[in-house]
């Protein structure tokens, strides 16, 4: 006979361990973009203009979503002065995309909430485990077109 489980603890198999770590990290996280008053897809969006920038098409393979959810996106940037798009001189058909002066101040206020939210959930381990843990975490297959759901 096994001893009963903690309920204040989930179930130790590895993906339900994960997914309800994954849960309380993406409630803490979304908490702190809104403060921002950001979504994770914009700030991510952000994140990938803060290095300079770059066109529609490349930013949407960055952000592993179809084109037309990033013109949502960008659209709700633009809209709140956050991104900016502007043809590409060299070729008309293509249009760059830009972090604002705006933007990069939304960014570092987004940044300073993410970091308290990280510091408290990482508190319990050292920057060395930090370091193993993302090692492993980047080994995780988390490709949606491999896995074939059966309901």
């Amino acid at each position: 006979m096994t001893a009963p489980q903690d309920s204040s603890h989930p179930p130790q198999r590895l993906g339900l361990l994960l997914a309800w770590h994954g849960s309380v990290t993406q409630t803490r996280m979304k908490k702190a973009l809104s403060a921002a008053g950001l979504t994770p897809r914009h700030a991510m969006t952000l994140m990938h203009l803060e290095g300079g920038p770059i066109s529609q098409r490349a930013l949407a393979e960055r952000l592993e979503v179809d084109p037309s959810v990033l013109v949502g996106i960008l659209n709700d940037l633009e809209r709140d002065g956050l991104a900016d798009r502007r043809r590409d001189p060299a070729d008309r058909r293509r249009h760059n995309v830009a972090i604002t002066d705006a933007g990069s101040a939304a960014l570092g206020e987004t940044n300073a909430a993410l970091d308290a939210v990280e510091l408290g959930l990482f508190s319990g381990l050292s920057d060395q485990e930090q370091g193993v843990l993302r090692g492993l975490l980047a080994r995780i297959d988390t490709h949606a077109d491999d896995f074939d759901c059966q309901e």
